[in-house]
């Protein structure tokens, strides 16, 4: 590490991301906010949007959370004001999260003298530009290591900064399994308008290019047309302030459901606080993307008994349990579609088809 820990009682930590909405990367966050040590660990969290609709989860959340608001997209005087927080607070250890906290972190940490200093990535790709990428590669000579929540994570992480080996640390997300469990979901079902009887597939996941709406789309196409008992369920929603074009992208999304003649099999409701009684409404839980870091997604569907199927990319076939690998899809391709597998689990919830897990509870 860069520097001798303070002496203090507990060690003290700062986690730094750029909002608290309903992404992955964010839910993990307050994961470990929530489930570190209180007794060897001083953890505070700080966001650099007053954008918080997670705010509510995290514990303690009035003595532990920090608003370091940027003004505008361009406000560098957010470095000097976590610098300052961070001395305030006597930081010991700084942890940034997502592309512009992760660069503000490390200013500010080195400013304000804080001895470790951790990256992270959580992705396997990304669209950035050449400034961009040469800013991140810059400022991760400040890192002293980076944690990876991916083998494939940290290999793209790698051969973007050059960084060593040695400095990689590779965690895999971690899940509730309180919150998320097998559970009855009829009442959810008769919420919703959805039979009884009908199978539903879920993706859930932000509006963005990366999670490839339209290969389940083209494939519920295909499927719509041979048989009607079919709904296709998406929760999630467009990024705040319309990050890296999402709000196109979800126009173009909901173009191709009308241009393949989905309306009557898509419903498409949103991001949702209470997320867990969702998994719990499908039967299938569908994972497209182009590429991913760990997929929470996966790991909570798993957790609540939902098989999960899901393109062969990133860490997935290590973290995805299954003895049946299907090596190709089973329809005929409207076009050329991503090379990629698809995986079941073999095991599933309590009980065993359908019908018995909605009579379940």
């Amino acid at each position: 590490m860069s520097g001798s820990p303070v002496p203090h009682d507990r060690i003290r930590v700062a986690l730094v991301i750029s909002n608290l909405c309903f992404g992955g990367a964010e839910r993990q966050v307050l994961e470990l906010a929530n489930n570190i040590d209180p007794e060897s660990f001083d953890l505070h969290l700080f966001i650099l949007s007053d954008y918080a609709p997670l705010a509510e989860r995290l514990i303690d959340r009035e003595s532990r959370l920090h608003v370091v608001a940027k003004r505008n997209k361009f406000d560098i005087t957010v470095i000097n004001r976590l610098a300052a927080a961070f001395k305030a607070l006597n930081i010991q250890v700084v942890h940034g999260f997502l592309y512009d906290a992760e660069i503000a972190s490390r200013l500010a940490a080195r400013m304000a003298g804080c001895p470790a200093i951790i990256g992270s990535e959580r992705n396997t790709s990304n669209n950035d530009g050449r400034l961009k990428r040469f800013i991140y590669r810059l400022t991760s000579r400040l890192l002293d290591a980076c944690v990876a929540n991916s083998r494939a994570g940290a290999a793209f992480n790698r051969s973007v900064t050059g960084m060593s080996e040695s400095q990689y640390h590779v965690i895999y997300n971690g899940v509730d399994t309180q919150r998320f469990q097998p559970r009855q979901q009829r009442e959810l079902r008769q919420e919703l308008s959805l039979d009884q009887d009908q199978i539903i597939i879920g993706m859930f996941g932000s509006f963005k290019h990366q999670k490839n709406h339209p290969l389940l789309l083209e494939a519920a196409a295909l499927l719509c047309a041979e048989r009607s008992d079919l709904r296709f369920v998406f929760i999630g929603s467009t990024l705040h302030e319309g990050y890296k074009t999402t709000d196109s992208y979800r126009a173009e999304i909901i173009r191709l459901v009308n241009d393949l003649k989905l309306e009557q099999y898509c419903h498409f409701l949103g991001a949702k606080e209470d997320v867990e009684r969702y998994y719990n409404l499908c039967d299938i839980t569908v994972l497209p993307s182009h590429f991913e870091g760990t997929p929470n997604v996966a790991l909570e569907a798993m957790a609540s008994g939902v098989p999960v199927i899901a393109t062969d990319v990133s860490d997935n076939r290590y973290v995805i349990p299954t003895q049946s690998p299907v090596t190709s899809y089973p329809w005929e391709r409207p076009r050329p579609w991503p090379s990629a597998s698809l995986y079941w689990p073999t095991k599933s919830r309590p009980g065993s088809g359908l019908a018995d897990r909605r009579e379940s509870g």
